[in-house]
């Protein structure tokens, strides 16, 4: 009698591992890069080299905790929070113009006990969890222009309320909200109308900015008619990248983060990191990025439904959109921002935020069911 062979299919379960171990990978080097940019300047204001590295680390510690419990919760059930979440974002994103501590000429924390709270981090992660909710429970209307534009109006309150105090980060929250519907609906005549009357809008605003707005556009363009205001940081931002050559000065031996650049530990970071390691150093970091967007990519490609699909991509959008804005600041590509660069800039509330979409991208990663084949 001959022997028969049944094969039947089997599910693995499957967690991006990749995604984890480059954010660890991340987090240690911008622990390190901090404490290279800041121990100058925390030895000369607090009298501890340490000083922002330990706050860093708390807030890492924090978050990476909150990652991990995120990554083991069923994502399927941030599907009922979207919505509080984003109504308590606007609520904090109001309150904050009025109860805010200024800090840098900017009123955008809170300030909790020992720590600080910015609620335009909240916001992001808010606006990838309502509009994926939203948006996964009407893929088929979506499709309509109409039903698009009323999906942007719901976003128009917080972008308005966060680009009065923070034009940067309403970038973000407009960019992951178009990202996350055109995941959905890629129809993409609609979008370069939307792109059309954005850029118009854009123009309009801009003509009616605040002088100050004005300024910091000519600050952009003549950047050597401000060298004593407002294009100050940017030029010296931009003398440590081009003294840093092809492999830099060496880890701790920037010149230009002893006071030359202002805040180099925050928005800047990324200048020092191109003075101390280069151009080399400079592309590393950046193929450090574009690996976490295409595992990113990977797990929105292969998510168990369109809701998985909407995380990830909306988290995806996030990280790839500041990564550019702040390269782009700190080169002199568009004007400054103020904008962070994710996992490396200090900030405990927005790296704190960053690792709990982490997690959320891991825990629709554990949705991704592999089907092999096993043989009795």
């Amino acid at each position: 009698m001959g022997r028969q062979n049944n094969t039947r299919q089997k599910k693995t379960k499957y967690c991006d591992y990749s995604l984890l171990f480059l954010v660890i990978f991340i987090l240690g080097f911008g622990l390190v890069m901090l404490f290279s940019v800041s121990s100058y300047n925390a030895q000369d204001d607090f009298s501890d080299a340490l000083y922002y590295v330990k706050k860093q680390g708390f807030a890492m510690a924090l978050g990476f905790a909150a990652m991990l419990a995120v990554s083991k919760i069923d994502y399927h059930v941030w599907i009922h929070f979207g919505t509080v979440a984003y109504a308590v974002a606007i609520v904090l994103c109001v309150l904050v113009l009025f109860v805010a501590d200024e800090k840098h000429g900017s009123a955008r924390w809170f300030q909790l006990g020992p720590l600080n709270f910015q609620p335009s981090e909240l916001a992001k992660l808010a606006t990838i969890l309502f509009l994926s909710g939203l948006v996964s429970k009407i893929p088929k209307q979506i499709g309509k222009f109409q039903n698009l534009i009323k999906v942007m109006i719901l976003i128009a309150p917080l972008f308005v309320v966060v680009a009065s105090t923070n034009l940067s980060t309403a970038i973000i929250i407009i960019g992951t909200a178009i990202v996350i519907v055109f995941v959905a609906s890629p129809k993409v005549m609609q979008f370069v109308v939307m792109g059309i009357v954005g850029v118009a809008g854009g123009g309009i605003l801009f003509i009616m900015a605040a002088s100050y707005r004005m300024d910091r556009i000519d600050a952009w363009l003549h950047p050597e008619n401000y060298t004593d205001t407002t294009s100050f940081q940017t030029l010296q931002g931009l003398y440590a990248i081009g003294s840093g050559g092809l492999f830099g000065k060496g880890l701790g031996q920037s010149i230009q983060k002893r006071g030359f650049v202002p805040e180099a530990q925050n928005d800047m970071i990324f200048s020092i990191i191109c003075e101390e390691l280069g151009l080399f150093g400079a592309f590393c970091v950046i193929l450090l990025f574009l690996l976490v967007i295409w595992r990113l990519m990977v797990i929105a490609n292969n998510a168990a439904d369109l809701y998985g699909a909407l995380i990830a991509s909306g988290i995806m959008a996030h990280i790839a959109i500041q990564v550019f804005l702040n390269i782009a600041v700190v080169t002199n590509t568009i004007p400054n921002t103020g904008i962070t660069l994710p996992f490396i800039s200090y900030g405990g509330t927005a790296t704190s935020f960053l690792l709990v979409e982490m997690g959320l991208a891991l825990s629709v990663s554990r949705g991704i069911r592999l089907e092999g084949r096993s043989h009795d």
